[in-house]
């Protein structure tokens, strides 16, 4: 007995001392990808927690994949892809912030184990840009503003995607909700669906162009004196982003949900922009930047 025991006491004192498995982290391919998931990482860093980084893993249907067989344990996702991943493209509520975030988070919690934190206050849905220095529009504008400026017979050409042009989800919705249309010479339709390309050409003016189609946090926007119209009724399915951590992976380590939550209020659209800028335009690393705004934040050393 005694042999069995100092067997057991050695098994015991070996579990005990090993170490925990990190924590994986991923993202998608793209910048605010990348700037994400590194402030998911260092916020749980910054727990004592070991991670592991898969920064830039692959597309949605990559990482969404990874998630659901537990290969990796936490990343950041977008509400509004709750639409694609449920089948549920028809629903209204995905263009509600707050009833997108609880319908995704319900729906996965109760199929996949699968925890939605706390989402950043921030839309990366579909916008239309426009020149800062375009004449005729208040402050802040909204794409209700827009109509009334073409209804007023302001020159406007919008260079988008032909996805975008085409997708009844896209500037159809805007039409339709927003009553105005845009005819062909009022268009410069882009092959792909690269917004640097749209806002550089809006920015440069090519071809006539004073428009872009973007994204809400696209880093550019900003940076090339372009403004993001407001779409106050609506039209667009709210993309906001969120941790999206596995259940059992938040149950053994609970500090990393208030963590975060702290970290993701702080991400207006306009953080956002800037932070993503750093990365897109001026070429500083997604890693560095996340750190460096944390300690903005005095959330880390």
């Amino acid at each position: 007995m005694a042999v069995f025991a100092v067997v057991f006491a050695l098994v015991a004192r070996s579990v005990e001392s090993a170490p925990a498995a990190p924590v994986v982290i991923a993202s998608k391919i793209d910048t605010e990808g990348a700037l994400l998931g590194q402030l998911i990482a260092a916020t749980i860093e910054a727990q004592g927690l070991a991670v592991e980084r898969r920064i830039g893993l692959g597309p949605t249907n990559i990482v969404r994949a990874a998630i659901l067989a537990g290969q990796i344990d936490i990343y950041p996702e977008y509400t509004g892809n709750g639409a694609l991943f449920f089948h549920r493209e028809g629903d209204p509520d995905w263009k509600d912030a707050a009833k997108g975030y609880a319908e995704v988070a319900a729906l996965d919690k109760a199929q996949n184990h699968l925890i939605w934190l706390a989402p950043a206050p921030a839309d990366n849905t579909w916008v239309i840009a426009i020149r800062k220095d375009t004449a005729g529009f208040p402050p802040h504008p909204c794409v209700g503003d827009l109509a009334a400026y073409l209804k007023a017979g302001g020159r406007f050409r919008l260079a988008a995607s032909a996805e975008f042009v085409e997708s009844p989800a896209a500037l159809p919705a805007f039409e339709a909700a927003y009553h105005f249309h845009l005819s062909g010479n009022q268009l410069l339709t882009l092959s792909g669906g690269n917004t640097a390309a749209t806002l550089r050409a809006a920015a440069e003016g090519i071809s006539g162009v004073n428009a872009a189609m973007a994204y809400g946090t696209d880093g550019a926007i900003a940076a090339l004196g372009l403004e993001a119209l407001c779409d106050d009724k609506h039209a667009q399915v709210v993309y906001a982003p969120a941790p999206l951590v596995r259940e059992a992976v938040l149950d053994a380590n609970p500090s990393i949900a208030p963590a975060l939550d702290r970290v993701f209020a702080t991400l207006t659209r306009e953080v956002l922009q800037h932070l993503n800028a750093r990365i897109a335009v001026d070429g500083e690393d997604a890693r560095a930047v996340a750190g460096d705004y944390l300690k903005s934040l005095r959330l880390t050393q």
